[in-house]
């Protein structure tokens, strides 16, 4: 490894070395420093000829206006009163240089608790730069009652109206009905795929768990509480908060306003211009507002009724690059040639399909598994998917960053998915009443709010959406997806996207290799099975 060509006195080095891993490496990690001073040094990094770790010494430990010693919590007075001292000095860093990239340089882990589903989708939609982390409904059983009620969101404009009796009632069926038929289909799948020899009674009932959930979780009305821990740059964050002040629901207004106080804790100059009274946020509001507005009127003549309440999930290949295959083929050689990428297409096009096909094979021939990540030449094919499915379906494919998505609003007009493992059983006629009576709920709730009702639709109900994505990012999805742990439903879904882009373009069909198309009962067993093995390894080191 280079080491650096900086050096430092004795002294130096022992203030450093509480700051950074290495003091003689070309290749170090900043430590033990709040995110408010990462941000500002690496901004200043940005237009300096100093090494890091001498800027570090100059422009932030050696200056008394910088407040080091308390900031990085070395004084009694402590970090947050003296992060507000030096707030005005580091403002003046970040706008110095006019750079919204500025903002990726401060990052922070924020919590999430007792929001509803339908909050937490519209955090994750919130796309790059942040990670989120969301509590599972096939891990994690969600009969519990706390202080005598069960967890789910009482929407505020709905407890205030009217409707509050029918929403609490429906609600509380919903969970009442998911309660019930744990212990019922516990028993029926158990039946059905009994613990086989040979296989460890933990990673048994946690497959048979994860299936029965699986199964129920479409009782769960939008409404449930769940938790999630989000990562993220302070200019996902501003953004974020920003996007959620100017949504219509209460309770996404609500959280914008408590992110903005929780971010402005640890990375205050990074969120500033989310602040509700900001000028960039009241004229970010505007446009947003105006522009949902004129966009709604424009699609009011386009509402129609649905008449296709099928169970099963569509998945329509709506639009795909007609050159999709040449272009990939093109981007593959581009790197290569000294010839321009419009000259290698033109010439590629001469060519007969199995030389193309040949081409293209060289791109993938040498993946040994999911993991080995295609390259980017991938994505200079595209493709435009409408899926309608149930709203679990939809939370789970939905956390894919490395696309274009948008949804429609959740209703109950577009039929609901009923489990195989439930036709047919007597559990059946109890899952369909639970559900056909909150879409009566639906019904009457959405005539006056037709936001605040989404809460109220259990996630068996269809939502509609679409994908706009890259080859790249397909190929990811769909062998991520179709794998044999997964729930069943987007596992078809995943297959489904696949299908339909290998029956257009046959060419990409071995872009697909890891794609698993089999069925699989308990999904889970063999993952857990691999769980307790590695574990036990562990154990035994």
């Amino acid at each position: 490894m280079n080491t650096t060509s900086e050096t430092f006195t004795k002294e130096e080095e022992e203030l450093l070395k509480s700051y950074v891993t290495s003091l003689s490496s070309n290749v170090f990690v900043l430590k033990n420093l709040p995110e408010v001073i990462k941000g500002a040094l690496f901004s200043r990094y940005s237009r300096s000829t100093l090494g890091l770790r001498s800027l570090l010494l100059k422009d932030f430990i050696s200056k008394e206006e910088m407040l080091f010693n308390e900031i990085s919590g070395k004084s009694p007075e402590g970090q947050t009163t003296a992060i507000a001292k030096a707030q005005n000095f580091y403002d003046r860093i970040l706008d110095g240089y006019g750079d919204d990239s500025i903002g990726e340089l401060g990052s922070a882990h924020i919590a999430f608790e007792n929001i509803s589903m339908i909050a937490a989708k519209q955090i994750e939609d919130a796309r790059i730069g942040g990670s989120p982390l969301e509590k599972s409904t096939r891990y994690v059983y969600f009969d519990q009652k706390i202080d005598d009620k069960y967890s789910y969101f009482r929407e505020p404009m709905i407890m205030a109206s009217a409707y509050k009796d029918l929403y609490l009632k429906t609600c509380d069926h919903l969970f009442e009905t998911y309660s019930a038929l744990i212990p019922k289909l516990t028993a029926v799948i158990a039946k059905d795929y009994p613990h086989e020899a040979g296989v460890s009674k933990g990673a048994y009932n946690a497959a048979l768990r994860a299936k029965v959930l699986d199964c129920l979780r479409g009782l769960l009305p939008a409404s449930t509480l769940t938790n999630m821990g989000v990562f993220g740059n302070g200019r996902f964050f501003e953004t974020l908060v920003q996007r959620l002040g100017s949504c219509q629901l209460g309770e996404f207004s609500d959280i914008s306003r408590d992110s903005f106080d929780a971010l402005s804790e640890v990375i205050p100059s990074f969120v500033r211009r989310s602040e509700e009274n900001h000028r960039h946020n009241l004229t970010f509001k505007k446009f947003m507002n105006n522009m949902t507005e004129d966009t709604a009127d424009a699609a009011a003549a386009f509402k129609t009724a649905e008449t296709d309440k099928t169970n099963e999930p569509r998945v329509r290949l709506i639009r795909s690059s007609s050159d999709g295959p040449l272009n990939v083929a093109a981007a593959l050689i581009f790197p290569h040639c000294n010839a321009s990428y419009s000259d290698i297409k033109d010439g590629l096009r001469k060519r007969p399909a199995n030389e193309i096909y040949a081409l293209l094979e060289k791109g993938c021939i040498h993946r040994e598994n999911r993991r080995h990540k295609s390259p980017r030449a991938l994505e200079h094919a595209e493709f435009t998917f409408e899926i309608t499915a149930d709203y679990g379906i939809y939370r789970d494919l939905q956390r894919h960053r490395m696309l274009t998505q948008e949804k429609q609003l959740l209703t109950c007009d577009l039929g609901y998915y009923v489990p195989e493992e439930i036709k047919g059983t007597e559990m059946e006629a109890e899952y369909t009443s639970a559900l056909d009576t909150a879409a009566k709920a639906f019904a009457v709730i959405a005539k006056d709010l037709p936001e605040e009702a989404q809460y109220i639709v259990p996630m068996a109900y269809n939502i509609r959406w679409y994908f706009h994505i890259n080859l790249r990012a397909l190929q990811w999805l769909c062998e991520l997806r179709s794998q044999p742990q997964g729930h069943i439903s987007y596992r078809k879904v995943a297959q489904d996207l696949c299908h339909s882009v290998i029956t257009k373009h046959p060419e990409f069909k071995q872009f697909f290799k890891f794609v698993d198309f089999d069925g699989h009962h308990l999904g889970r067993l063999d993952q857990e099975i691999r769980n307790e093995k590695k574990q036990a390894l562990k154990n035994s080191v």
